[in-house]
């Protein structure tokens, strides 16, 4: 599944440059050039990673919004790497006491900046990059959409499989109706949180001819969880 990052700088040619380098890469990414407008592409659409720079016009910081954004239950899951021309180890501490994910001084080359942005992504939003993920007889690979058990192909709709890749990366926590809308569906999307229980249901229907349904656990009272383990 192609990440979706969130450029926030408020030099255009540093913007524009930033933007061509991941676009080349295959990332797909949204601008803004102040933490007003950051605010409203959150809004707007999710974002799996944001690249932050430290000195934003106006009243809020780039240190100030990430700091923000980690206090915000819908966003504070999403990785935020800060590009800064501040080089001082006082500085990137307070940059990742803020909640930044990682840091990267300003002159930067395009290879360092892939580089980071894919480390990150492994370990904080497995689910924004193309490896493949197993449970088991249970396989995942996102870059051909397939989903097999003991070599043998499920069926999944679109949304069935977004839904199984975001579990199967996020495994044993338990995540309510609401979140899963978020992290699956997105933000900007209004539907009924029932509607996660229609898709589960179909996700469990196309499992189990493959004895595998069972990894996907309801929580009496919280939601939903993916589990290897017997509950």
């Amino acid at each position: 599944m192609t990440a979706r990052i969130l450029v926030v700088e408020d030099e255009q040619p540093v913007r524009d440059m930033i933007c061509f380098v991941l676009k080349q890469a295959g990332f797909v990414t949204s601008e803004a050039e102040d933490a007003a407008a950051a605010r409203q592409r959150l809004s707007d659409a999710p974002s799996d990673l944001i690249l932050m720079d430290w000195m934003l016009p106006g009243e809020t910081s780039g240190v100030e919004l990430t700091r923000e954004l980690k206090q915000d239950d819908l966003t504070r899951d999403i990785p935020v790497i800060m590009l800064t021309a501040r080089g001082e180890e006082d500085d990137k501490i307070r940059g990742l006491e803020g909640g930044a994910d990682d840091y990267v001084t300003k002159p930067f080359s395009p290879r360092e900046l892939l580089a980071r942005i894919k480390v990150v992504l492994r370990r904080v939003a497995p689910h924004a990059t193309e490896a493949v993920v197993e449970a088991g007889a249970l396989k995942l690979d996102p870059s051909s959409h397939r989903v097999s058990v003991n070599d043998q192909e499920v069926e999944l709709g679109p949304t069935e499989f977004r839904l199984l890749h975001f579990f199967m990366t996020h495994k044993d926590k338990v995540y309510s109706r609401s979140r899963l809308l978020d992290k699956v569906w997105g933000t900007n999307v209004f539907i009924e949180e029932r509607t996660v229980d229609v898709h589960i249901r179909r996700l469990r229907k196309a499992l189990e001819p493959f004895e595998v349904d069972s990894l996907v656990q309801t929580v009496r009272g919280a939601g939903y969880r993916f589990s290897e383990q017997i509950r």
